[in-house]
């Protein structure tokens, strides 16, 4: 199996491995980061399936949600240098935007009420957050009580990444290359430059992906709020998925198409587990991963917990066994954050996209057979 475990680590590779033999693994890497220094960088499989390419060393993957991650750190990065403050209403910022009740926190905490775009948009529009950006401006707060504390599945990053814009006058894709992953090296991107789409693995559907009612044409159909969450336009359906097209990888879609290698997600984590230096100081993203929202969301029927734009550890146990864990899952079952404990961070990026038990039972035994190790 190519890659590198570190000494009292195999029992990960063994989980990886075990993950190909016995989970049904098409295409995937897994690397995680103690004290900032690699202890597991393995990947193995195929990344395209027509084609035979093997997944290699420098494969990328998208990654879905766990852009939104990205996307907080951003966020946090704003407010250590007192650009702005939760408690702004987004408007200060935005003018367009013409609620004055919602504010930076409720944006970052899935609280906006906008959990959809209302107008009936094209799968081409996803591309364009400038314009998606106009519209949620423009729309007004759903009054469904369901909407209170709901997923932004889609609009967190479109929200997010116009506030970045409009105090920054940066893109978040070009935010996050220059003041991110630039000062760490990383290969990481929202907006992946067009030399790099050769290295980009292909996304394979599981046979029961779509069954979950979240991706259901009928519940679309029976459901206005699910429909503008989830099926505006469909860009989950097993028919219409766009998430290989290149268009999709080149644009910046902030809450769900970050491109890059479990590598270097690991490395982001690992500077967030060990204190955020030098992106940001330590007081900051301590108050970046604090408890800001949580409850039951009953659109998604999930139990969840935010800090400002992290998915923080809930009773599921998703992002492993440490209470204080944070980070973000992506669709399809991918799995990235950080342990602060331990002082370790991780990633786990597939191709093989699945839509069933949470969490997935491949990041489980990865991220069990990690904590096994680093307690050892």
């Amino acid at each position: 199996m190519p890659g590198f475990v570190a000494p009292g680590f195999e029992p990960v590779a063994d989980a990886f491995e075990k993950n190909f033999r016995e989970r049904g693994e098409v295409g995937a890497a897994f690397a995680a980061q103690q004290d900032r220094k690699v202890v597991v960088d393995l990947w193995s499989g195929i990344a395209d399936v027509a084609s035979g390419r093997p997944w290699q060393e420098n494969t990328l993957e998208i990654v879905f949600s766990a852009t939104k991650a990205f996307v907080a750190i951003c966020i946090l990065l704003l407010l250590d240098r007192e650009l702005i403050a939760l408690t702004d209403p987004v408007r200060k910022h935005w003018p367009e935007f013409g609620k004055p009740e919602i504010r930076i926190l409720d944006l970052v905490t899935h609280r906006a009420r906008l959990p959809g775009i209302e107008t009936p948009v094209a799968m081409d529009d996803v591309t364009d957050d400038r314009r998606m950006a106009v519209l949620l401006a423009a729309q007004q707060p759903s009054r469904d009580p369901r909407a209170a504390f709901c997923y932004h599945a889609l609009t967190y990053g479109w929200l997010c990444g116009e506030l970045v814009r409009r105090v920054d006058g940066r893109s978040i894709g070009r935010f996050f290359a220059e003041e991110i992953a630039t000062p760490l090296d990383l290969e990481l991107w929202i907006g992946l430059p067009a030399e790099e789409a050769h290295r980009v693995a292909t996304l394979v559907l599981s046979p029961e992906w779509g069954q979950s009612e979240h991706l259901s044409g009928d519940t679309y159909t029976r459901d206005p709020l699910m429909r503008i969450a989830w099926g505006n336009p469909e860009t989950f359906s097993a028919t219409l998925f766009p998430w290989n097209r290149p268009a999709f990888h080149r644009a910046e879609i902030p809450g769900v198409n970050g491109i890059g290698t479990a590598r270097s997600i690991a490395k982001l984590y690992a500077c967030l587990a060990d204190g955020g230096s030098p992106l940001m100081s330590g007081a900051t993203l301590q108050a970046g991963r604090q408890v800001l929202a949580e409850g039951f969301d009953e659109l998604n029927n999930e139990e969840r917990r935010f800090g400002v734009g992290f998915a923080l550890q809930t009773e599921t146990m998703a992002l492993g066994p440490p209470a204080d864990a944070f980070g973000h899952s992506g669709a399809g079952g991918s799995m990235h954050g950080a342990w602060p404990s331990q002082r370790v961070g991780f990633s786990y990026a597939m191709n093989l996209m699945r839509d069933g038990v949470r969490p997935d039972p491949r990041s489980k035994a990865l991220l069990d057979a990690l904590y096994r190790s680093v307690s050892r």
